[in-house]
C-alpha cells in the first residue's frame, strides 16, 4: 500500500507540473492568454512614449517597440507607416486610435484601415479585430485593431506564415468625401504580444530575422525586441518532454509493482 500511495502522489505531482507547463490545460483562465482588442492603444502601450512622427513609405517607417506608444499628426489621405519587432512564439496585437477633425468641418462619414506587413512586405491577415472601421460624421475617433497569427520560428519559402523580424503597420483612410481630403488628424499606435510558448514552436529557425535594411549582425540586434531575438532551439516543450518521460517511467514502475504478485507462497515446498 505504501508503494501504491507513493506512486499515486508522484503521478499527481507530475500532472500538476504538466498543468503548470500548459500541456494538460492552461494554468490561468483561457480568455487571459489572448489580449482583448479594445480598439485603442492598450494600457500597456501607454507605459512608454515612442516616436512622435510616422513615415510615409516602408523605407521611412518610424520604429517603435512593443509596449511603446507611437503618435503622429498628418493630413487625411496620407499613408502613415510604423515598424516594430516581433519574435518567434509571440502573437502581436496592433491597436490604433485616430482622432478626427471637428465634426463641423467634415462633410460625411469616413472609413479608416490598418494593414500589417512582415519583413518581406507580405500583408499578414488578422485573426480577429476591427481592421477597418467606418465612423459617422459626428464620431470623434476611429478605433482599430488587428491580432496577427503566432509568429513561427521557421517556415517553408512558399508559406505566408508570420516569421520573426520587423512588422510594418500602415494606417490610412480608404473612404471619405472628397471635400475632407487634407484635413488634419492625429493617430496613436501601439502593439503588445502574448507569448504562446512551446505549443506553437516549430522544428527549425531562420538564419536571421527578417529585418529589411539591416546588413550586419549588429544592425539586426539593434532592431530586436526587448531581450533580444530568441535562438530558436529552446521552448517549454523541453519541460513537457522531461516531465512526460518522468511520468512514463513512474507508470512503468507502478505497473510492475501492481502486477508482480507477492512471490512464492510460503506453504509451497522449496523443491516444488
Amino acid at each position: 500500500m505504501r508503494t501504491v500511495r507513493a506512486l499515486t502522489a508522484a503521478l499527481l505531482t507530475g500532472a500538476g507540473l504538466l498543468t503548470g507547463a500548459g500541456l494538460l490545460g492552461p494554468a490561468v483562465p483561457a480568455h487571459a492568454d489572448t489580449p482583448s482588442p479594445s480598439g485603442s492603444a492598450s494600457t500597456a502601450a501607454e507605459a512608454a512614449a515612442g516616436p512622435t512622427e510616422a513615415g510615409t513609405t516602408f523605407r521611412t517607417a518610424a520604429a517603435f517597440r512593443q509596449g511603446q506608444r507611437a503618435t503622429a499628426e498628418a493630413s487625411t489621405g496620407d499613408y502613415l507607416y510604423w515598424v516594430f519587432p516581433a519574435d518567434a512564439g509571440q502573437r502581436p496585437t496592433v491597436s490604433a486610435s485616430v482622432t478626427l477633425p471637428e465634426s463641423a468641418a467634415r462633410h460625411g462619414s469616413s472609413t479608416w484601415r490598418i494593414d500589417v506587413y512582415d519583413g518581406l512586405r507580405r500583408r499578414q491577415p488578422c485573426m480577429y479585430g476591427t481592421q477597418s472601421r467606418t465612423v459617422a460624421k459626428e464620431a470623434p475617433t476611429a478605433e482599430l485593431s488587428c491580432t496577427l497569427r503566432t509568429v513561427r520560428p521557421w517556415a517553408e519559402t512558399w508559406d505566408n506564415d508570420a516569421l520573426p523580424g520587423s512588422y510594418y503597420v500602415r494606417l490610412t483612410v480608404t473612404g471619405l468625401p472628397e471635400e475632407d481630403l487634407g484635413q488634419p488628424f492625429a493617430a496613436r499606435i501601439g502593439a503588445v504580444s502574448v507569448d504562446q510558448g512551446g505549443a506553437y514552436a516549430g522544428g527549425g529557425s531562420l538564419a536571421a530575422p527578417l529585418v529589411p535594411g539591416a546588413t550586419t549582425e549588429d544592425a539586426v540586434e539593434a532592431r530586436a525586441p526587448e531581450g533580444g531575438w530568441s535562438s530558436g532551439w529552446w521552448s517549454d516543450r523541453w519541460v513537457w518532454t522531461a516531465v512526460g518521460g518522468a511520468l512514463g517511467a513512474l507508470a512503468g514502475i507502478g505497473g510492475y509493482v501492481l502486477t508482480r504478485g507477492s512471490g512464492r507462497p510460503s506453504r509451497v515446498p522449496p523443491a516444488v
